[in-house]
């Protein structure tokens, strides 16, 4: 029985327990245990696969459920590496900030106190190992009360499963920098920079209970140094030649993909419409275009009405009143001739992109 296509499925167990069809990107698990640098941070545009290439590593290191999450990599890169001896390991926390966008701060500070709380419950087992202290500042927490520690939220739960497995910790944060980029269009940057800097580092920065942490967003936040003081993080974004792959499709696996689905065809349409992203030395294709394209088997700028444009709206701001007049048309979906100014104007929202998320 053929595949089915997982649009908007970004759970790895779901993925594969449901039979869609999957990019096999558990390869770079391995990659990722050899690169020593402790704190990773990659950084790639919105529909590259990020959250749910940060559930695969979920699933792959996770200590609880180990031999359930084992038959999921049956077949796949990993399960041939030598590094398939990582898996199930390790306790992992896994955080996806990516839903915390709120109008005001007072909502955000809530909406994160409630997301804190969701995580504490998924360890609450582990409080017959705390003392009464410990116990103490867990359940603040855990209940959402004022006077929660949630500023070293993170870095506590660290030490809390340090202790119950003697094991470092996989602490992985999806989409860290969503909840600043709609604080900075919102108006209230400053309140919540000055507690994601103190939630991040104090979990990031010299914690001994850690194993790996890696990180993904859409830019680096370098204004009010978030990440200052953090000499154990290494970012890799999309000029750099390490990890290029990593998220986002290359040529070879679309191929394989167009075949799988009788669809080879198409490729030279694929590559006119959905190529042209260079990150590294590498040209990747936008993982939501394709699935979709794959879905619907008809060719559409995806991309553009996965979300808000403000990044690259912000980097227009010093264009031409014809160019933006022009992407904002192809944003709201009413181009619909393939003809040459839609991939003229493809190709300049790409250019806009990189050079939003690179900070360029």
């Amino acid at each position: 029985m053929e595949k089915g296509i997982g649009i908007g499925i970004d759970d790895f167990r779901k993925i594969i327990k449901e039979d869609c069809y999957y990019f096999d990107k558990t390869n770079y698990i391995k990659e990722l245990l050899k690169d020593r640098t402790e704190i990773k941070l990659f950084t790639r545009p919105r529909r590259f696969g990020k959250t749910l290439n940060m559930s695969t590593l979920k699933y792959f290191f996770d200590v609880k459920n180990a031999e359930g999450n084992k038959k999921l990599f049956k077949d796949l890169y990993i399960e041939k590496s030598e590094y398939f001896k990582e898996q199930g390991q390790y306790p992992v926390i896994f955080i996806t900030l990516k839903d915390l966008k709120k109008n005001t701060w007072e909502e955000m500070y809530f909406g994160v106190k409630s997301l804190i709380s969701n995580l504490y419950n998924e360890f609450e087992y582990i409080r017959e190992k705390l003392n009464e202290i410990e116990k103490e500042k867990f359940y603040r927490i855990w209940s959402k009360a004022e006077n929660g520690d949630y500023d070293n939220s993170l870095r506590l739960l660290c030490e809390y499963l340090y202790n119950y497995y003697q094991k470092g910790v996989v602490l992985l944060i999806d989409e860290y920098d969503s909840p600043l980029i709609t604080a900075n269009q919102k108006g209230y940057y400053k309140e919540a920079i000055n507690f994601f800097r103190n939630f991040l580092s104090s979990s990031l920065k010299t914690n001994p209970n850690l194993k790996m942490g890696v990180l993904t967003g859409i830019v680096q936040v370098t204004k009010e140094g978030i990440f200052s003081g953090l000499n154990n993080i290494r970012t890799y974004n999309i000029l750099g030649d390490k990890f290029e792959t990593f998220f986002g499709l290359t040529e070879e696996e679309v191929e394989e993909a167009l075949k799988y689905f009788e669809m080879i065809y198409e490729i030279e349409e694929v590559k006119r419409w959905y190529d042209g992203y260079k990150f590294g030395n590498s040209e990747v294709y936008n993982p939501w275009s394709i699935i979709n394209y794959l879905a619907d088997r008809g060719l559409q700028a995806y991309w553009v009405n996965t979300s808000d444009n403000a990044l690259i709206y912000d980097n227009l701001k010093n264009s031409t009143v014809d160019v933006f007049n022009n992407l904002q048309t192809l944003f709201e979906g009413k181009v619909k001739k393939r003809n040459k100014s839609i991939f003229y104007f493809w190709r300049i929202i790409k250019i806009w992109w990189n050079m939003a998320v690179n900070g360029v």
